[in-house]
């Protein structure tokens, strides 16, 4: 058992530096048994996971490793198991050259940074060579170098490819550098003793260079599904400590706590194997700075740490917001990909970019169907809630639901009739341009509404059910839980005839059951689209 159970060792929030984190004392969960197995052999790995889910630290800690061997390793799992000498390092941080503006300017830069580091090394550029540049001399140098004598380590190598993923031009020139620089790599692989390279994104447009092919793509390897992250067992044994007077502040038991941190920032899947099981019982990882900084202001409640801080950059909302899968109908649509889809985000192709979702971490792995292809969703509540929020800015586009002297309508909800939440209901739908934004069926509706709940209301509980002739809004707002049964029509005058077809469809359905801590309202709801609102509504008293 970790001496952090007894002891409060530092968080190590934003710490990325592995011999600093040692020498401050920071909790620190052991993964070195996984980093042992994953670079024993001389070979060439390439791991990716979302933002802020430690990767640099990853490679820091490769990097101490192979430069002193077990100097920071004491107490630690690999120092049973590591038994090889020290190593030439060079380390490569390419977020370093992501910002230019000119396709001449990323190459000049890259360059800079190759000619730095490996400088380290001892490799000497020489400017005088005209007829023979940096790739040139570089690999002139590899050649120079004993075989198996190099460790190199690559961190977020798509950090340019991000920044320019608006912009063909500047994307296809990072593309080209980069390319450049992989083949010396691939020219010259028997001199290197290991070689990790990682990212958030690994773009098709660079998995087409025969180059990058000579890494190994272990991001969804079973055996390194928790390579990155924290499970719920570490998050147990290593933070015991900080569980427990989280659980003190927020009034509640440990076990309780520890529930509702797995559905707020758990549920990240590495796993293809792991994802065939059973949806119930599959955990997944914890993303670990929401999780870290909830440990240090739990009196905050749950934060969206990570998408606030840590997830999606400004230029890929753009992008997304030029594609299908970022428009508000699409919030809870199903998204399956094969596997070749899901390997490799593109910046063309509206599939690549439910891949570029999964590779930065909003969406993740449910399940492997039997025909091979993954079925995505969000991983958790945090991301759900942001994903919400960024949808309901779009549908709104600045107008508010409310009246500036109107109660917000979760609290309607919470304490109000049902004329008063369909009032509500009619006044955040009122705030769609309809003509942009159209709702023309029940599902439309459905999503909107969830969309505005959990975006516009915060209303953490809200998920919609459907079944070939059935569509239903649940939401929990205070110690309520409301159940709508919600029906489209085109033409007024038949509101009431689909205003009792819901109503005999909810009372086919017993809640109460399944939700015995809340108080189950449940309604039937009509939205007309002639008059572009809720036309018809009715309780539906569930009998004994």
């Amino acid at each position: 058992m970790s001496s952090a159970l007894e002891t409060r060792n530092p968080l190590p929030l934003g710490q990325s530096d592995f011999r600093a984190l040692r020498d401050e004392k920071c909790v620190y969960v052991d993964k070195t048994a996984l980093m042992f197995d994953l670079c024993r052999g001389c070979r060439k790995v390439f791991v990716t996971r979302p933002r802020r889910f430690g990767k640099s630290l990853l490679v820091s800690t490769f990097e101490a490793l192979f430069k002193y061997g077990l100097r920071d390793f004491h107490g630690l799992a690999i120092e049973k198991l590591w038994t090889d000498k020290t190593y030439a390092v060079v380390r490569l941080d390419f977020s370093l050259v992501r910002d230019f503006s000119e396709p001449g300017e990323f190459a000049s830069n890259f360059h800079a940074l190759l000619r730095n580091r490996f400088a380290t090394a001892g490799f000497q550029y020489d400017a005088r060579k005209k007829r023979h540049p940096l790739m040139g001399q570089l690999s002139a140098w590899f050649g120079t170098l004993h075989e198996k004598s190099l460790v190199l380590l690559i961190d977020e190598y798509d950090a340019p490819l991000t920044a320019s993923i608006g912009n063909r031009a500047l994307f296809d020139a990072a593309c080209s550098a980069m390319r450049a620089f992989f083949q010396v790599l691939e020219a010259n692989g028997r001199r290197l003793r290991f070689c990790f390279m990682t990212g958030i994104t690994r773009f098709r447009e660079m998995s087409s260079i025969c180059e990058l092919r000579q890494f190994e793509d272990l991001s969804l390897d079973p055996a390194l599904s928790t390579l990155l992250g924290f499970t719920g067992e570490e998050v147990e044994e290593y933070f015991g400590r900080y569980l427990r007077e989280a659980a003190e502040v927020r009034n509640v038991g440990k076990d309780e706590l520890l529930e509702k941190l797995r559905e707020y920032y758990e549920g990240y899947s590495f796993d293809l194997s792991a994802a065939e099981s059973d949806s119930r019982t599959r955990r997944g990882v914890f993303s670990p700075w929401p999780l870290l900084n909830f440990f240090l202001y739990p009196e905050q409640g749950f934060e969206h740490y990570w998408c606030e801080t840590g997830g999606q950059p400004a230029v890929l909302k753009r992008f997304l917001a030029d594609h299908d899968c970022g428009k508000p109908a699409q919030f809870d649509a199903p998204h399956v990909l094969s596997m070749d889809q899901l390997g490799e985000a593109g910046i063309s192709e509206e599939r690549e970019v439910e891949a570029l979702l999964f590779q930065a971490g909003y969406l993740t792995i449910r399940k492997v169907r039997s025909d091979g292809f993954a079925v995505l969703g969000y991983p958790n509540r945090e991301v759900a809630l942001y994903m919400a929020d960024l949808y309901a800015d779009e549908l709104l586009e600045g107008r508010p639901i409310e009246g500036p002297a109107d109660p917000l309508l979760s609290e309607i909800m919470a304490t109000g009739n049902l004329d008063e939440v369909v009032r509500g209901f009619n006044q955040a739908v009122g705030a769609i341009d309809q003509d942009w934004h159209p709702i023309d069926d029940e599902a439309t509706c459905c999503t909107y509404l969830q969309v505005l709940l959990m975006g516009a209301e915060k209303l953490p509980k809200v998920g919609n059910h459907s079944t070939p002739d059935s569509i239903c809004l649940e939401a929990e707002a205070g110690a309520r839980r409301w159940v709508f049964e919600i029906k489209f029509t085109r033409k007024s005058s038949d509101a009431q005839k689909r205003l009792e077809e819901a109503a005999m469809q909810i009372s086919a359905r017993r809640y109460s059951m399944a939700y015995s801590g809340k108080k189950i309202l449940r309604a039937a709801l009509v939205f007309s689209g002639e008059e572009r609102r809720f036309a018809a509504w009715k309780s539906v008293v569930e009998e004994p």
